[in-house]
């Protein structure tokens, strides 16, 4: 652990969670230097749902830091950073089926004993809330408290309020030890060694190879389709909603089956633009670059069927991302192993946009000897043996 906060740290990676990282760096006075193959928000963050939300996952350490995710967006949206780019809004997980009425049970008490205010609704109370669902619905759980921000907006909302320019196209070739291979002496760049008191790593799938592990983190694909704007119907539905199948999808729900090569789980978000976020697959294979017609097709027949309004709103786009996951479930966040100097933060699959601040900030506070928000023993990259970096 460093003797002492440092004065300077450069960050590999300027997703959500590294942008995060360098912001409340920065509030520090700490100086800083963001590293990028290309862009800000250019890989996960910029493909992802925007769910900022406890609604799926399952009491435990993710569910524990969902909850501190969002109440930290809450307060710096009341602070003004994230003013306009973080909507709140209720989550309504429906079920259609009685299988999936019988998992909404079970979840929902789950949320409950988490401290999570929901609200089971049927019949003539759930149509009042929400007219638009298909009357096939025979249920739903409103996860109250919950909210959306759009990833990449969220990410240029942070490197503006800490007047941080990233080191764009700049790709780490490795980490340069010294000290007996006990301390980061350099970041060996495309444009040279970067030097600095302390690194951290936040390079989504890239940061396999920086750590050795390639057997522990694994590309995880997702499929997403946005519409075009339909005011009327957008403006009746009053959250997102989740199909109860997305449960089993994001793996919230315990299950005797051999998870799918590709899940799929509905989740239709109202945006403040007056379109619509429909996702998405949940894939262990395939390029960012390609979406395909059966998973388009499923997602849209689902998506009618559950608002049935839908059938006469048009597609615009589909896109997918390529989100970095842990063999484990869990994200990476702490120091590396065997290095006083070095830190990392990854593996967030697709909880990033949720807890990449939340993550960033109590990275952070690690850093500079103060007790982190988040409990990040769960997340220890300790857990993994392979975890380090070579000299």
């Amino acid at each position: 652990m460093l003797s002492r906060p440092p004065s300077s740290v450069i960050v590999v990676g300027s997703g959500i969670v590294g942008a995060a990282t360098a912001y409340f760096l920065a509030e520090r006075g700490i100086d800083v230097r963001l590293l990028d193959t290309s862009a800000p928000a250019a890989e996960a963050t910029g493909a992802a749902d925007g769910a900022v939300s406890v609604a799926s996952k399952r009491p435990g350490p993710i569910m524990t830091a969902a909850l501190k995710g969002v109440a930290l967006y809450g307060k710096l949206a009341d602070k003004g950073l994230f003013a306009g780019a973080f909507k709140r809004r209720s989550t309504f997980i429906v079920a259609i089926s009685e299988e999936e009425c019988a998992v909404l049970d079970a979840h929902s008490a789950a949320l409950a004993s988490a401290g999570v205010k929901v609200e089971i609704l049927h019949g003539v109370a759930l149509s009042r809330k929400s007219p638009a669902l298909s009357p096939r619905a025979r249920m739903a759980v409103e996860v109250h408290g919950e909210g959306h921000a759009i990833g990449y907006q969220i990410v240029h909302r942070l490197l503006s309020a800490s007047g941080i320019v990233v080191d764009r196209n700049t790709s780490v070739e490795g980490l340069s030890l010294v000290n007996g291979g006990k301390r980061i002496g350099a970041v060996v760049t495309s444009r040279g060694e970067l030097r600095a008191d302390a690194v951290v790593i936040a390079a989504g799938n890239g940061s396999a190879r920086l750590l050795g592990l390639g057997d522990v983190l694994t590309q995880r694909k997702g499929q997403l389709l946005v519409t075009e704007r339909a005011p009327a119907l957008n403006g009746s539905l009053p959250g997102a909603i989740m199909s109860g199948r997305y449960l089993l999808s994001k793996g919230s729900q315990k299950s005797t089956h051999t998870p799918p090569p590709r899940g799929l789980g509905l989740v239709i978000d109202p945006l403040v633009t007056g379109q619509f976020l429909i996702g998405g697959t949940r894939e262990d294979s395939g390029s960012r670059e390609t979406t395909d017609i059966d998973a388009v097709s499923r997602m849209l027949a689902d998506a009618v069927d559950l608002v049935p309004g839908l059938s006469g709103v048009r597609l615009l786009r589909s896109f997918a991302g390529v989100r970095t996951a842990v063999a484990d479930g869990l994200p990476i966040v702490g120091q590396i192993p065997g290095l006083e100097n070095g830190f990392v933060a990854t593996g967030f699959e697709g909880d990033g946009i949720c807890l990449g601040p939340i993550a960033g900030k109590s990275l952070v506070q690690l850093m500079c000897g103060d007790e982190p928000d988040l409990r990040l023993s769960s997340f220890d990259p300790g857990r993994f043996a392979d975890c380090g970096v070579a000299a």
